[in-house]
């Protein structure tokens, strides 16, 4: 942006980039697509596929049913498992009930569950960082719930007992703030000096990425706006984030139409981002919407380039691969 154009509204738009879809969101929500095209609906999708309103309504739109448990999908039918994870025994009730289960767990997050198995199997406490009720510690809690003691935030690190202190490792929940987990961490550290490590980050790099941009253009932001639902756990740590950056206000809000104008009262300067599970459709309604209030010039702050990509779940892409050769 010039410094002329800076001049001619007086009002900006510092635009988050890396923003929006994550790899692992990319490909679960794919996963649901491709399977209703290719076996057509209905399909079965357990929780949330991911945790945004519009992607849901929209997948429910296409023939997609979300469920909360295995019970309310009919015997034999498909069924998606979400991008955040299930414990084993939900694998268990898939197949009691003769569902054919495709599981759209993000990688990342499968990560941490083998992470948990292993020092499981090595008879490690293992102390989960995390938020207690969120699928994906629930997923993970489940692999060896006898080893795993979740701890919420800095606060929860006081009250941990283990059972030998030279055996621990910490894990987290993929989503969380990267320095609250090091906050909470270092607060194991002081009560645990042999706390170990996992062997590499379990807070996933699209959270780090957008939480690093989110802090580069804080300072300058009168208002940040995060585009993502409440239930996004990863969308909820930007707007902490922001505000604790130096944003002098923080809101989150899942359409357009959910800003108050208030909020822009006296603004010259607004930070827009995006959760990981948030189409970019979303964040461009955003940037009209504050088009027609002043803030006509937009700049996109860049701090990585993302371009890991997943691929398809097996279960699925040897189905389609099936197809295919059937068709010729």
């Amino acid at each position: 942006m010039t410094e002329a154009e800076a001049t001619r509204t007086g009002k900006r738009v510092l635009l988050a980039k890396p923003r929006g879809y994550c790899a692992g969101v990319d490909r679960a929500v794919q996963t649901v697509e491709e399977a209703l095209k290719l076996y057509g609906a209905p399909i079965y999708v357990r929780k949330q596929i991911v945790h945004n309103k519009h992607v849901v309504r929209t997948l429910e739109a296409k023939g997609a049913i979300f469920v909360e448990e295995n019970e309310e999908v009919p015997e034999g039918a498909t069924v998606i498992f979400s991008a955040h994870g299930v414990a084993p025994e939900v694998y268990e009730q898939a197949k009691a009930r003769s569902l054919k289960a495709i599981d759209a767990t993000c990688p990342l997050v499968t990560k941490v569950h083998q992470e948990a198995k292993r020092f499981a199997a090595e008879d490690y406490d293992i102390l989960l960082i995390g938020h207690e009720g969120h699928e994906e510690v629930i997923g993970t809690s489940g692999e060896a719930p006898e080893h795993i003691q979740l701890v919420d935030g800095p606060d929860g690190a006081d009250r941990v007992t283990v059972r030998d202190p030279n055996k621990v490792v910490w894990l987290s929940q993929t989503t969380l703030s990267v320095d609250e987990t090091l906050e909470t961490v270092a607060r194991l550290k002081k009560r645990l000096p042999m706390l170990q490590s996992p062997p590499s980050d379990d807070i996933c790099y699209a959270t780090s990425n957008r939480q690093h941009v989110v802090k580069e253009i804080a300072p300058d932001c009168d208002v940040m706006l995060v585009v993502g639902s409440r239930n996004s756990s990863n969308s909820v740590r930007l707007v902490e984030v922001a505000l604790d950056a130096g944003a002098r206000a923080g809101h989150l809000v899942d359409f357009a139409n959910e800003i108050d104008d208030a909020w822009l009262d006296g603004a010259r300067t607004v930070g827009l981002t995006s959760g990981a599970s948030v189409p970019d459709e979303l964040v461009q309604e955003v940037l009209t919407h504050l088009a027609a209030r002043g803030f006509t010039d937009v700049e996109e702050v860049v701090t990585a380039n993302e371009r890991l990509t997943f691929s398809l779940p097996q279960e699925l892409k040897r189905d389609l691969k099936a197809a295919a050769a059937a068709r010729g």
